[in-house]
């Protein structure tokens, strides 16, 4: 019992610690994040402590309205801190990978599975809905590495559905706040056990990136591929 305490108070400094440095990070992006927070937090609270009074039960309505002006906070600060994190993020290359692996459980993401010497990547996730193959960088030239990337999939797991995206602004495309809630969006048509099977077999088929290092979150702008573009050997 002392053990689980003492992890539990030694988890708290944790979750503060990252609360603290989520917010830093969000005000850089969004400076009126403060002033927002508190607007939301004292209007809720007003509202249920004036409710409280008009019908005599000022106590009953304050607590809730405390507890309801906390939860009204934190939905919207994880809100706007999920805008400015895009924000930061758009633009830079490997951007879609880092929400690729925050898409949900049920998803297995690879990232990088082609790549052209003009750092246009295809990355690829997994789920229930089938594969999905996830490219950014010029519209014009992604084209062509999800084209070959997608002749690969039906040769390996023809059985599976193969959906596309292109992550940008244009038309035809899906921007990178939206990419997250597109994919779940997508019919979920293979079972769990299809979804593993699907795994194995792309596992033992490999990816571009197998033998190099990838950090994780958007890719340094200097990365360059080495001759041969998305080829593997032979």
């Amino acid at each position: 019992m002392a053990r689980k305490d003492n992890a539990a108070d030694a988890a708290n400094p944790g979750r503060l610690k990252q609360i603290a440095l989520t917010y830093k990070m969000t005000r850089k992006a969004d400076k009126k994040i403060g002033l927002v927070l508190a607007a939301v937090g004292i209007i809720v609270f007003g509202v249920f402590l004036a409710i409280g009074f008009l019908i005599g039960h000022p106590i009953y309505l304050g607590i809730l309205g405390l507890l309801l002006a906390f939860l009204a906070t934190a939905i919207v600060f994880g809100r706007r801190a999920e805008r400015a994190a895009f924000g930061q993020m758009e633009g830079q290359p490997g951007a879609a990978a880092a929400v690729l692996d925050n898409v949900g459980r049920g998803w297995t993401t690879t990232p990088a599975v082609a790549m052209n010497r003009s750092q246009d990547v295809v990355h690829r996730a997994v789920g229930k809905a089938g594969i999905v193959l996830v490219a950014e960088g010029n519209p014009n030239r992604v084209k062509s590495l999800l084209a070959a990337e997608k002749r690969k999939m039906n040769r390996i797991v023809a059985d599976v559905p193969v959906h596309d995206l292109i992550v940008g602004d244009g038309e035809g495309q899906v921007p990178l706040k939206k990419l997250r809630t597109t994919m779940l969006k997508l019919p979920r048509v293979l079972t769990g056990p299809q979804v593993t099977a699907t795994n194995d077999r792309l596992r033992a088929l490999g990816d571009l990136m197998s033998n190099m290092p990838l950090p994780k979150g958007p890719m340094p702008k200097g990365m360059r591929m080495p001759k041969g573009g998305g080829q593997r050997p032979r």
